[in-house]
């Protein structure tokens, strides 16, 4: 049978300004890190990507190795995009990454030419695809010249594979080095994807201001914080969860000063009238600069829950007053080492 989208998909969405650039992002992408992979159902992925684009939702973000296994992803979301989205491409940004480990030996991970236009390659016979709209660097490598990186990416524009640029998690000194180096190449540095939360709120010490300054805009990943915000872990860990599966997901992050803080959000958010995740989705928009918040969806509830955040997106100072209290950081960000580099 064949799907068509909602006539009224558009209707109500603010799509916000990336940056200083004429491309428009939806407030909340759909990011495919987990729940799409080989060993997911595909038809519940599918039906979360048509459910995210009926409510507006038009980027779709990936990486080379998001899964399990490895690539399973983009080759999932290449199998959804001819199915159901074959007419309707133009409508969608869609964004894939190169830099943490994809596959064996030296080349198989880095910032190196060889690992960044391979990558590539590999990620757009996957999805079946000519181009993408966003590529990026997906970590720092210091071990390799940024110039060498830089140029890669550039050369993917050049060849039409890549339409934009992006970086992620990336420190401020070394987004503004890329930023730089991709400006002598005459391409602007369109986006900047660092992890933020609650309880990861790094980003604000500098780099948003950097980003402010560069014209450069921003999707935050990991806004529920790997699920830690959320109602799941308020009264203990569940079967079905990424702390249980032991995936992307340290049982550190369950202490006993994280629960508290997390619990006391929670209370915040349930006077708002919002779940956790909600407000939690809520709070990281509240900033101008950031363009879009990237969440995870197990299945079409999940991605309802989190897409209501909309609905509710101001805060009293009071409320932010309180939230200020508990928005502690709580060792939930897995890429700290990089993002300092």
């Amino acid at each position: 049978m064949t799907w068509f989208p909602a006539e009224q998909r558009y209707d109500g969405m603010e799509f916000r300004r990336c940056g200083h650039s004429g491309l428009r992002l939806p407030p909340v992408s759909l990011g495919l890190w987990h729940n799409f992979g080989g060993t997911d159902v595909f038809e519940t992925g599918r039906a979360v990507i048509r459910r995210a684009f009926d409510r507006g939702v038009t980027h779709f973000d990936l990486a080379n190795n998001y899964g399990p296994p490895y690539g399973s992803a983009e080759e999932n979301f290449g199998t959804v995009l001819k199915k159901d989205f074959a007419h309707h491409r133009d409508e969608l940004i869609i964004s894939s990454k190169a830099g943490w480990d994809m596959w064996p030996g030296p080349y198989g991970s880095g910032g190196s030419r060889k690992h960044v236009l391979a990558s590539a390659e590999q990620s757009l016979r996957r999805m079946g695809m000519d181009y993408v709209d966003i590529f990026y660097s997906h970590r720092p490598t210091p071990d390799v010249p940024l110039e060498e990186t830089v140029g890669a990416l550039a050369q993917l524009v050049r060849q039409g594979k890549a339409l934009y640029i992006g970086i992620s998690s990336y420190s401020p000194e070394r987004t503004r080095q890329a930023a730089e180096l991709l400006k002598a190449e005459g391409i602007p540095l369109l986006i900047h994807q660092p992890s933020y939360s609650l309880l990861n709120r790094w980003i604000e010490v500098s780099l948003l201001e950097t980003l402010e300054e560069l014209g450069v805009g921003c999707i935050a990943f990991s806004p529920l914080a790997q699920g830690l915000l959320t109602s799941k872990y308020l009264d203990g860990v569940p079967s079905v969860s990424r702390a249980a599966a032991g995936t992307s997901f340290a049982n550190t992050m369950l202490n006993d000063e994280n629960l508290r803080h997390v619990r006391a959000l929670n209370d915040i958010a349930v006077a708002r009238g919002q779940t956790l995740a909600q407000m939690a989705i809520a709070w990281v928009l509240r900033i101008p600069g950031i363009t879009s918040a990237l969440i995870g969806a197990r299945n079409v509830q999940q991605l309802d829950n989190s897409l209501d955040a909309l609905k509710n997106t101001s805060f009293t100072p009071d409320e932010l007053n309180k939230i200020d209290h508990h928005a502690r950081d709580g060792n939930v960000d897995l890429w700290r080492k990089v993002s300092v580099l």
